[in-house]
């Protein structure tokens, strides 16, 4: 499945450097290209693309004024692009997925892109659901009831938790998918997020961000360690009922006597 995608900016190489990046995605479709907000308004309202690469700064209507203007359609996806940092907390209030500086960066634009069709695949799974519970309505009426009940169940299980993390560092903003969390250390208030190539640090306290992330994938190993079960490779006994977990990165996380229940579920 093709992703049709409008690119917009005031500025024709702008354009140009983004469309030569994307040319590595072979399921991205360029469908237009707009150089100002107004040429934007029209043309996603026209063309119903599933992403816009929207530049912020541009004369009369800016970026955010684009993503107002649209909020009588359903909107596509937006991936903020421009070359000041001060946007990103605005960007990610306007429920932009992403924020991107330029020049846009190879491995940057790859992050973005991994979590564009991960969050198509959600989007395609809930009309696939919607389908089902609307054929169930019509042939089984009694059975429609208790799909729609049990998927709401799910659905809020699901919502309750945290899917991306907003981390203010060293002046920059970091939107962290959960999934990539590879361990959590704490320090006081600070906790240090390890994501395998980068170590960032979130000043909230391990007590708080415990009730954001899911249970059933973060468990505590230790007093001060959280870890994503997702990643752990190998489990290693160690003396006094102690054990070793060994992460996708190849770190190795000790696990305290006292959460040894944690191992269990890899028995």
């Amino acid at each position: 499945m093709s992703i049709r995608t409008i690119l917009v900016d005031d500025e024709r190489l702008a354009i140009k450097g983004l469309e030569m990046r994307l040319e590595a995605y072979s399921d991205v479709e360029i469908i237009d290209r707009c150089a100002n907000g107004r040429e934007a308004i029209k043309s996603i309202k026209t063309h119903k693309p599933d992403l816009v690469f929207l530049d912020i700064q541009m004369p009369g209507f800016d970026g955010f004024s684009v993503i107002g203007a649209l909020a009588d359609i359903d909107p596509p996806m937006f991936v903020m692009v421009t070359a000041y940092n001060e946007y990103a907390v605005k960007a990610f209030e306007a429920r932009a997925i992403d924020y991107l500086m330029k020049p846009v960066e190879e491995d940057r634009l790859a992050d973005t892109m991994a979590r564009i069709r991960r969050s198509l695949a959600e989007r395609s799974a809930a009309r696939e659901k919607q389908k089902l519970q609307d054929l169930l309505e019509e042939v089984a009426p009694e059975a429609a009831e208790q799909f729609a009940e049990q998927a709401s169940t799910s659905s809020d299980d699901e919502s309750r938790y945290e899917k991306l993390l907003n981390i203010k560092d060293r002046g920059q903003i970091f939107r962290v998918d959960v999934e990539n969390i590879e361990r959590i250390d704490a320090a006081g208030d600070y906790m240090c997020i390890y994501t395998g190539d980068n170590t960032l640090i979130l000043r909230e306290t391990m007590k708080d961000l415990e009730k954001r992330l899911d249970p059933r994938i973060f468990q505590r190993v230790h007093r001060s360690t959280i870890v994503n079960l997702d990643q752990v490779r190998e489990v290693k006994p160690h003396t006094n009922g102690e054990s070793f977990l060994v992460l996708t990165s190849g770190a190795q996380v000790k696990v305290s006597r006292s959460y040894r229940e944690v191992i269990a579920r890899f028995l």
